[in-house]
């Protein structure tokens, strides 16, 4: 049954008397789940259905789901009767399978035999329709275990906040905790933590530190992951002074950090470029006995080769190689991407020896970081006779390999074999996506070939493409080479119409244009427009314009 036509009419269905499942109950020990159930089903007579659920749980702890469903089959095979625990467990199972579905069906079935859901059930339920996605349809089951008396408690809540907190709808998530204080049901700091994370996630960073503040002084008890969460959105948006303020803080609430704080921490760091202070949150980690795992090493190779250490990056690696890791070839992959992002060509052979020496298979991310290095180290010829070894050796290659391959080709004009590759893709049934279509377009421009770059520019919406701030830049650029500059400013205020705002390099390639072309008034303008919207002038820009300050007797450095 299709999620959609799902009506909830039993929800209205008339219930029995639930069963009083609590009570004593002995104690039972099972050093193997499934031995123990088969042995189960062998006593005569069997033992009662809560001994089974014991099992059953004890079993999708282990996250055998699919064992729960076939030994449920054969408990009611031998006339054992399933209660509501046992019903909450096969849902449960259903919906971590992506098969919510079927746990309707299980409700379904319980309401025929007799069995009343609990709030357990509904909470299942609905989580599991959350977890695949289908907001609309949790929302209305939760409307209508409300309109038929069920008291939600915080856990359903939960669920339908974090899947609104996911998609963005924040507002909704915010009229929800008013409606759990309304009913008396306190958000925890689960509620709290899922809306802080997703704050992080749509950059609304300002947001989630003000809903931390509040309820801190609310007197909710925060633990790690509220923490963490707002240490990475802050250390995303570039709030390193607040993210420092807040790991400290930590101390001072008695919550030590672990494993992921101090990852997450590291990781940001090396993307940031600051490998040396990523370096000092190692040494605290080592400081404070925290083992250092896969995901520390990484990060830290990745910022070494960044900064262009390379040297430390492969030091860091051997330190994983000595450590015994069970290295992949993702791992491999991180170090050979540096390696030819800085043309150390050899040695990026050097590790894909090393690679097959240890067994391990090179996946297209490998291959096709060197073909790039190829293209940037060695002659199109050589990058090229690569590309055919590795196609002739079964590699299929994808569309990052042809842009790499065509941005070579564009970069030395040689068109013929751009169109040779386009032929290729095209046969692979590859379609060229904007990223291609912008290396296309550069190249033509940079050959003088405007008409067609402009042809090709009028064909993306044909493609189903829309032109990103860096197709639109080339064009600008194109333009303004040939002296077209009035074309050129209709474009640029085209990409803004168009829903695509201008970046620096926009606004710098335009100025640029009219300033070579001793355009000042425009030029100024642009200046001043690009000044408002928070960008600067670049080293070529500024040049520009010391050129004509002292050509043309006046200081247009003021406007910059």
């Amino acid at each position: 049954m299709p999620i959609s036509a799902l009506s909830f009419s039993f929800l209205h269905a008339p219930y029995s008397t639930p069963a009083k499942l609590r009570g004593a109950q002995t104690q039972y020990t099972f050093p193997d789940p499934i031995s123990s159930f088969n042995h189960m089903l062998r006593m005569n007579p069997p033992p009662s259905v809560i001994q089974f659920n014991k099992l059953l749980s004890a079993l999708v702890r282990m996250n055998h789901l699919h064992t729960v469903l076939s030994f449920s089959k054969q408990m009611e095979s031998l006339g054992i009767r399933p209660d509501v625990y046992t019903s909450n467990i096969l849902i449960n199972c259903f919906c971590h399978l992506n098969q919510v579905d079927f746990g309707f069906s299980v409700l379904g079935k319980m309401c025929k035999i007799g069995l009343e859901p609990d709030i357990i059930t509904f909470n299942t339920l609905i989580n599991g329709l959350c977890i695949q996605g289908y907001l609309v349809e949790a929302v209305n089951c939760f409307d209508k275990i409300v309109a038929i008396v069920y008291q939600p408690n915080v856990k359903t809540y939960n669920a339908i906040v974090n899947s609104l907190s996911k998609t963005g709808k924040f507002n909704v998530s915010f009229g929800l905790l008013e409606e759990m204080a309304r009913r008396g049901c306190q958000p925890n700091v689960v509620t709290y933590n899922s809306i802080i994370d997703s704050l992080c996630k749509y950059s609304q960073v300002d947001e989630a530190f003000h809903l931390f503040s509040k309820i801190k002084i609310e007197g909710i008890s925060l633990n790690i992951v509220t923490y963490t969460c707002l240490i990475q959105g802050l250390c995303y948006s570039n709030k390193w002074e607040k993210a420092s303020a807040l790991f400290n803080e930590m101390s001072t609430q008695n919550i030590a950090p672990n494993l992921v704080t101090f990852n997450m921490l590291v990781d940001e760091l090396c993307k940031e470029g600051m490998v040396d202070k990523a370096r000092c949150v190692v040494g605290t980690m080592i400081q404070k006995g925290i083992e250092l795992d896969v995901i520390t090493y990484t990060s830290l190779i990745d910022g070494f080769g960044l900064d262009r250490q390379m040297h430390q990056a492969r030091k860091v690696f051997n330190m994983m190689t000595n450590k015994d890791y069970n290295l992949n070839v993702c791992t491999y992959n991180i170090l050979i991407n540096w390696y030819c992002k800085w043309k150390m060509i050899d040695e990026t052979e050097q590790l894909l020896d090393e690679i097959i020496r240890k067994g391990l298979s090179p996946d297209s991310y490998t291959y096709n970081a060197l073909i790039r290095g190829f293209c940037y180290t060695r002659s199109p010829g050589e990058a090229m006779s690569l590309f055919k070894d590795l196609c002739a050796s079964g590699y299929r290659p994808n569309i990052i390999t042809y842009s790499a391959l065509l941005h070579c080709f564009c970069k030395v004009k040689n068109f013929d074999v751009v169109v040779s590759l386009l032929h290729e893709m095209k046969k692979n049934k590859l379609k060229p996506n904007i990223f291609i279509y912008n290396i296309l377009m550069d190249g033509m421009c940079r050959v003088g070939r405007l008409k067609d770059a402009k042809k090709l520019f009028s064909k993306l919406s044909t493609q189903g493409l829309q032109p990103d701030v860096h197709a639109y830049t080339i064009m600008i650029s194109g333009l303004c080479r040939e002296g077209l500059l009035n074309e050129a400013y209709n474009v640029f205020k085209e990409m803004e119409e168009n829903g695509c705002s201008p970046n620096s390099c926009s606004y710098n390639v335009i100025i640029q244009g009219f300033l070579r072309h001793k355009s000042l008034s425009k030029a100024i303008g642009l200046i001043r427009e690009m000044r408002d919207h928070g960008f600067s002038a670049d080293n070529t820009t500024v040049a520009l314009v010391v050129d004509l300050s002292c050509e043309k007797g006046y200081d247009i450095l003021k406007n910059l």
